[in-house]
């Protein structure tokens, strides 16, 4: 922030963000729950690492949101 200005978002912005967090969250839940109920081996470590890395952006929404 090479201005020096508060940069801020709006209202609707931050509904976004949020709303993009929980289908984010939604998708981490069925690819975790798919691993590990129909797949083993490779395969299931691949998409449980994909989950997992889902919720830095999750987080990273959820953040922006709050403030």
């Amino acid at each position: 922030n090479p201005g020096g200005e508060n940069i801020t978002m709006s209202s609707m912005d931050k509904m976004w963000a949020s709303l993009i967090a929980i289908a984010l969250m939604l998708v981490a839940s069925i690819l975790i729950t798919f691993a590990r109920s129909k797949t083993t081996g490779f395969i299931r470590v691949v998409l449980s690492i994909v989950a997992f890395l889902l919720f830095i952006p999750i987080v990273v929404l959820m953040l922006l949101s709050m403030f």
